[in-house]
């Protein structure tokens, strides 16, 4: 056993030793013939310049991936409120949808889930019957921005999922949204 490890060993040693020589022995040739070989200095610039452009391509993947993740938190976090036992969309309301249709458009490998949430008046069965119209409100509005019906769907949460517990009119106004997460 022991043998065969030596014999490995000095096989692998045998090899190397082949390889370098090998190179010494291109570079010796290239002086030969007349052509010049590249001097210490510009391999070694090339060699960097390799090993940059690795580097830069890693952070720029990186900070392009950040970008994208920062662009999705702000479409997901970018929410459009309602007023009491309504489904229409308000002004602002349809000026998010505007700006999150621009980031559909912008990014065709998404789709988006919208759902549609209530404060916590009224029945159960009322509240998701609400939430349902206020999610195909803005579902609707998408698909007249050119949004593909193919990329929406939509949900009603009703009164199950408050932005705010709390049982005053700032939680109710907080609650009455419709939220939206990103999915591919």
């Amino acid at each position: 056993m022991e043998n065969r490890f030596v014999l490995g060993l000095m096989a692998t040693v045998f090899v190397c030793s082949l390889f370098f020589m090998a190179s010494c022995a291109e570079k010796q040739m290239g002086v030969a013939s007349g052509v010049n070989p590249p001097d210490e200095t510009e391999e070694g610039t090339v060699i960097k310049e390799e090993s940059k452009v690795v580097v830069v391509e890693g952070i720029e993947a990186e900070k392009a991936a950040a970008r994208r993740a920062a662009l999705v938190a702000d479409f997901e976090n970018l929410k459009i409120y309602f007023d009491y036992d309504r489904s229409n969309l308000k002004p602002d309301a349809q000026q998010v949808l505007r700006e999150k249709a621009g980031f559909l458009r912008a990014n065709p490998s998404y789709s988006v889930l919208i759902a549609g949430n209530c404060d916590d008046r009224g029945t159960e069965e009322y509240n998701l019957a609400l939430g349902e119209r206020r999610a195909m409100s803005a579902k609707k509005f998408l698909i007249a921005l050119g949004i593909s019906p193919d990329r929406l769907k939509t949900i009603s949460y009703g009164e199950l999922r408050p932005a705010d517990p709390a049982n005053n009119p700032v939680a109710w106004a907080l609650n009455r949204r419709d939220s939206f997460k990103l999915f591919q």
